[in-house]
């Protein structure tokens, strides 16, 4: 087998196409309000520390399923907001995911400060009128050079058992990266 400057592998010698695979959840509602969210995952490389690029979404639209043509809700995916989730914060969401604690920092939420805006990540455990997760992003410029932004989701126990097996897995990657494998230098420099 071959390596591409990727680590990506085919048997005959041809670069494969290089993708990153994107988990999404997509909770649109009739009254338009709903959000979608999709995390992708970046291993830890050479000097640099692995992480989760987290992208939510408003919803746009309302679709109709049940008409003759069907239209699916809309996403805007242009005014989303896009949050980096390092070690330190994946790790503060599984306390709040595993039932350690209700909320991150105790409902205060995590602030991460990027240039001219700031962002704002709430997670908090909710038990009425369900059991769920309410997942909050807020996005404030200090400018002023872009309306503020912020989305939400709530997302079901089911939803947040799956997130924390997914992100519980993930951890050694983010930390060490991708495993070489003996005798290949899967896309890494030696």
């Amino acid at each position: 087998m071959n390596t591409t400057n990727n680590g990506t592998q085919t048997r005959d010698g041809r670069a494969a196409a290089a993708y990153r695979p994107q988990l999404a959840i997509y909770h649109p509602n009739p009254s338009g309000t709903g959000c979608a969210m999709k995390l992708e995952m970046h291993p830890a490389r050479g000097d640099e520390d692995g992480y989760f690029m987290m992208t939510m979404a408003s919803q746009q639209s309302v679709g109709d399923r049940r008409a003759a043509v069907k239209t699916y809700s809309k996403f805007n995916w242009e005014k989303c907001i896009v949050v980096k989730l390092d070690f330190s914060d994946i790790c503060r969401i599984l306390q709040v995911f595993r039932g350690e604690c209700e909320s991150i920092e105790d409902g205060k939420g995590l602030y991460h400060i990027s240039g001219n805006h700031h962002t704002k990540i709430v997670l908090r455990h909710i038990l009425s009128p369900v059991s769920a997760y309410s997942l909050e992003l807020y996005r404030n410029w200090s400018d002023r050079s872009e309306d503020d932004r912020s989305s939400h989701i709530v997302l079901t126990t089911a939803e947040a058992y799956g997130l924390s097996i997914a992100f519980e897995n993930s951890i050694g990657y983010i930390c060490f990266g991708v495993p070489r494998v003996k005798g290949e230098n899967n896309g890494f420099a030696a």
